[in-house]
C-alpha cells in the first residue's frame, strides 16, 4: 500500500494548494490513502466544520491534530462524524480519540496522533502512552502503524524513532512547519523529523512576517495572521509499505504555486549489525 502524509496545513493558502494538486498527485503516484494534519487549517488556528468538509473533498482521507486541535470548539462534533483524531496523550476526559483503526486495501492499519512535552500544553507522557498502545496493537495483530509525532523538540521525535523503529511503519514529525532533510527508512520504518507546512512559503511558519518581526525586535506580541496573498507550497511524504508493515520506499514531493515541483528520495539505512 502507498500512503501520503501532509504536514501542518496553514490557512486558506494551504487548503487552496491542496485543492489544486492533491487529486492529481494521488493518481500519478498511486496513493491509496492520504493523512494530513489539520491543526492550523482554519486561518492558522484549529479546524472548522466548513474547512474540514473542504479538505476531505480535496482527497484527504483522515486528519490528525496537535496543540491547536481545540482552538475551534466546533471540532468536538467532527470527532463523531469525520475521520479526525487528536493527540493520544491528551487527558482521557478530552473529546475524541488519539487513534484511528481503518482498512486500506483490505489490510488493517492504525494511525496514531501523539504530542510532545517541550513547549506544549500539559499532556500525559507520550513515550509511556505510545508504548502501551503499540503493545495493544501488536496483540491485535496490527502491523501497519503510522504515527504523527506533533512536537517542538527534534530530540523527542528522534527518541520516538529509536524506541519504535522496529515496531511501527512510519513516524512523521509535525508542528515546527519547517521541513527537515532527514527523510530516511530505518529498519523498515519511514522517518522524518518534520514534514513541513503546506501553505505560505514567503512568510514566517506560514504567517505574515510583520507580527513575528515586531515580537523579536520589541518583545511585544501580536496576533499571527495568515496572508491573503502569498507564494505557497504543498509538501507531502509518499511511502510504500509491504505486507508486514515495513516501509520499502519513500519520497518527499514539494509542489509550488508556480507549478514547479521537486522530488527527494528517502535515504535507506542498512543495519550492518543484523
Amino acid at each position: 500500500m502507498t500512503i501520503g502524509f501532509i504536514g501542518d496545513i496553514v490557512g486558506k493558502p494551504g487548503r487552496d494548494i491542496i485543492a489544486k494538486y492533491l487529486l492529481n498527485l494521488k493518481s500519478e503516484f498511486g496513493i491509496d490513502f492520504v493523512i494530513a494534519n489539520y491543526e492550523n487549517a482554519s486561518h492558522g488556528f484549529g479546524l472548522s466544520v466548513k474547512n474540514a468538509d473542504e479538505l476531505f473533498a480535496c482527497g484527504i482521507d483522515m486528519m490528525t491534530g496537535g496543540n491547536h486541535s481545540f482552538d475551534k470548539k466546533e471540532i468536538i462534533s467532527l470527532f463523531d462524524t469525520h475521520s479526525i483524531i487528536r493527540p493520544l496523550n491528551y487527558p482521557q476526559a478530552m473529546p475524541g480519540s488519539g487513534i484511528l483503526r481503518t482498512a486500506i486495501l483490505d489490510t488493517q492499519v492504525a494511525i496514531i496522533n501523539l504530542m510532545g512535552h517541550y513547549a506544549m500544553p500539559m499532556v500525559d507522557n507520550p513515550f509511556t502512552a505510545i508504548t502501551e498502545t503499540i503493545q495493544q496493537l501488536q496483540l491485535e495483530g496490527i502491523k501497519h502503524i503510522v504515527i504523527d509525532m506533533h512536537a517542538e523538540a527534534t530530540s523527542e521525535k528522534q527518541v520516538l524513532l529509536h524506541l519504535l523503529k522496529d515496531k511501527v511503519s512510519a513516524i512523521l514529525g509535525t508542528h515546527t512547519h519547517i521541513g527537515t532533510d532527514d527523510l530516511s527508512i530505518i529498519q523498515g520504518c519511514c522517518y522524518v523529523t518534520d514534514v513541513g507546512l503546506s501553505g505560505c512559503r514567503d512568510g514566517v511558519i506560514g504567517m505574515d512576517a510583520k507580527a513575528p518581526i515586531k515580537r523579536f525586535l520589541t518583545g511585544i506580541g501580536e496576533y499571527f495572521d495568515v496572508p491573503k496573498h502569498c507564494k505557497s507550497m504543498l509538501q507531502i511524504i509518499v511511502f510504500t509499505l509491504d505486507n508486514n508493515g515495513r516501509c520499502i520506499e519513500a519520497k518527499k514531493i514539494k509542489y509550488y504555486d508556480s507549478g514547479e515541483r521537486t522530488i527527494t528520495q528517502a535515504f535507506m539505512e542498512i543495519d550492518n549489525q543484523q
